[in-house]
């Protein structure tokens, strides 16, 4: 996986990379998907489309990770696989794959939002990288 899992005293972080904005942006939105619940019992059932728009790129990527929120909580969706299919600065547009949540999508932490704290958003040497605090 490309994103590691960042200690902090009350939210939970993550470092989220990829050679493309677009990878990068999918990355972020698996690595807060696997805070909530094991990957690994998700199956790639249906498809969902993701979209989100922001004033830059570190508001787009809040949004993105927002709405990667809402299927997991609000439409209690659980995505194994995200493709960012087009990305901006202000807009980016993909597809979710996987299945709803059932009892054996056991939570892991529970993610509450995400949070500006500490955002950041880099392109450097080739590999774009994002750090993120979730709020749980």
């Amino acid at each position: 996986m490309n994103f590691e899992v960042l200690e902090h005293t009350a939210d939970i972080g993550v470092r989220a990379w990829g050679s493309t904005q677009q990878e990068m942006m999918a990355n972020a939105g698996l690595a807060m998907v696997g805070i909530a619940m094991d990957l690994d019992e998700i199956s790639e059932r249906e498809a969902y489309p993701i979209a989100a728009r922001g004033e830059d790129l570190e508001s787009l990527l809040v949004n993105w990770l927002n709405e990667v929120l809402y299927y997991l909580d609000g439409r209690r969706i659980g995505l194994r696989r995200i493709e960012v299919q087009r990305c901006s600065t202000e807009e980016a547009a993909g597809i979710g794959w996987g299945e709803p949540r059932t009892e054996k999508h056991q939570a892991n932490l529970v993610v509450k939002g995400v949070t500006y704290h500490q955002l950041k958003v880099e392109h450097r040497a080739g590999r774009w990288q994002c750090e993120v605090y979730l709020d749980i």
